[in-house]
């Protein structure tokens, strides 16, 4: 498969009519459509990869973005998500604690920076920090943006749960860079996920961020039950939105939560592979960034054939309440896949992150999960 030269427009002929009209018209700037993503999923994975791998060579830097998370408030949430260990209506065994204070954010977002992270994510397990209601907390969350913004390197970015309008724009004032809020599915199949808020609730949160000025960090979690038409449309829903960076996270399920105890079938790495090349298809021009539950579901060669099929981005160190793999692990994939990692934000040295690894028995990540993060409060 080689570009084709007989047009005035570069276009990539993988032999799939479907596929290289898709990516012809990609590159001439046209948005593509439902029905465009609908036919795009049902066509084969080789043909969808090559063809979205060749989109991101052309819109994107032939990096691998990554970012890093901390888990700053485990536990006790109030709302009903089906897949989270972190909901007080389900029994997972998790330890929970309240917020970890701005100097703990801060070594971890230094840990983060040391392993090649370009972004650091803020993340607190409930429906929404709020000032009116907890200003003590408010205050130190901002403190704790402010600390990483000062003394590291990398872009400082929040999940915080549902945003005022007035709560947003003190966000953006502090230099907060993505606001990450995912939709988790679509919105006909969000209902059989979540009961105690809307999928519309969501979006409003989203809007709010993006009007303030910050970047969108929204996507979703493939397994859960959904279809190949429900993944289609959560992309849709966020195309509506607009968004820079699209997680694509996959269904590690957490003893005593209602996903794990349905039995679901595991998804496989042709589904994971063909959703995040229409995505890329969908989103030409957003970070797609292989996430949460990657390990668990793909092997080594499975996250290799993401990054070849148009995802340019990863979530590196450990999730919320989950093991990750190690910065090392990811840049070696990257490489396997031909790509580099970015140092855009943050120029770090991809060799020293290599031989720490090899020299340490257990590396430390960036992010732990919340018995690593119990364990960090206790220091008090």
């Amino acid at each position: 498969m080689q570009p084709s030269t007989d047009t005035a427009s570069v276009v990539y002929e993988t032999g799939n009519q479907t596929v290289d009209d898709a990516v012809t018209r990609v590159l001439d700037g046209e948005r593509l459509d439902r029905r465009d993503g609908l036919a795009l999923i049902a066509q084969p994975v080789d043909d969808l990869a090559a063809g979205a791998d060749y989109v991101r060579t052309q819109l994107g830097d032939d990096t691998v973005d990554a970012c890093s998370i901390v888990n700053a408030k485990a536990g006790n949430c109030a709302e009903d998500c089906g897949f989270c260990a972190q909901s007080v209506h389900f029994d997972t065994g998790i330890d929970n604690y309240g917020f970890l204070g701005p100097e703990k954010i801060l070594e971890a977002a230094k840990r983060a920076e040391r392993d090649g992270a370009q972004r650091f994510g803020i993340v607190v397990a409930e429906k929404g920090v709020s000032k009116e209601n907890r200003p003590e907390e408010w205050a130190e969350v901002l403190e704790a943006i402010r600390l990483v913004r000062d003394e590291t390197d990398v872009e400082v970015d929040a999940s915080l749960g549902i945003l005022t309008e007035e709560e947003a724009a003190i966000l953006a004032e502090e230099g907060l860079n993505h606001y990450n809020h995912n939709i988790e599915t679509s919105p006909r199949y969000f209902p059989e996920v979540v009961q105690t808020h809307t999928f519309e609730k969501r979006v409003e949160t989203l809007r709010v961020a993006k009007e303030a000025g910050m970047d969108l960090c929204a996507g979703v979690i493939l397994g859960m039950g959904e279809s190949p038409t429900d993944r289609v449309d959560a992309a849709m829903a966020l195309q509506d939105i607009g968004i820079s960076s699209l997680p694509v996270n996959i269904l590690n399920p957490v003893a005593g939560t209602p996903m794990a105890e349905q039995g679901l079938p595991d998804i496989t790495t042709e589904e994971v592979v063909k959703t995040i090349a229409v995505y890329r298809l969908l989103h030409p021009e957003s970070r797609v960034r292989l996430t949460g539950g990657r390990e668990v579901n793909l092997d080594t060669d499975g996250q290799v054939a993401a990054l070849e099929a148009g995802a340019d981005g990863i979530l590196t160190g450990d999730y919320l309440t989950t093991e990750g793999q190690t910065a090392a692990d990811d840049l070696e994939i990257m490489e396997e896949a031909g790509l580099e990692p970015n140092t855009e934000a943050n120029e770090f040295d991809p060799e020293a992150v290599k031989e720490r690894a090899a020299d340490e028995t257990e590396t430390e990540t960036a992010a732990g999960t919340a018995q690593t993060k119990s364990e960090l409060k206790s220091d008090d």
